[in-house]
């Protein structure tokens, strides 16, 4: 299992004006992305293909696009760990995680990842 890290940017010039480099009004702004745990492939590239697939976007306006892949085992080795507070901010990293699978490729409805899989 990979965990798949996508990065969001917004163009601001794109809001009121054409929003493009070649007039000059382009203004982008780096936004937040999503978590993906991808299940059921073997290799890295594979992984990070398949969420390219399922969520890139490349508008005028927004583009999100995979930037980083890590091991379930890497990516929760670098949450916070908050000595097992109750509503800890790892538990939130955890629970925000997105699940999908190339067997199940429409399917974004189950989210969170549990402290037994990423040991």
């Amino acid at each position: 299992m990979f965990i798949v890290t996508t990065q969001g940017l917004e163009n601001y010039g794109a809001h009121a004006e054409s929003g493009k480099f070649a007039d000059g009004q382009n203004y982008w702004k780096f936004k937040s992305g999503s978590t993906y745990l991808v299940e059921d492939l073997d290799r890295e590239q594979d992984a990070m293909a398949f969420v390219a697939a399922l969520v890139m976007e490349n508008g005028i306006g927004f583009k999100e696009y995979p930037c980083h892949i890590q091991t379930v085992t890497e990516w929760a080795g670098e949450l916070p760990d908050d000595a097992g507070e109750v509503q800890s901010c790892r538990d939130y990293y955890l629970s925000q995680v997105i699940r999908v699978s190339p067997n199940n490729p429409k399917d974004f409805s189950k989210r969170g990842i549990t402290e037994g899989e990423v040991a």
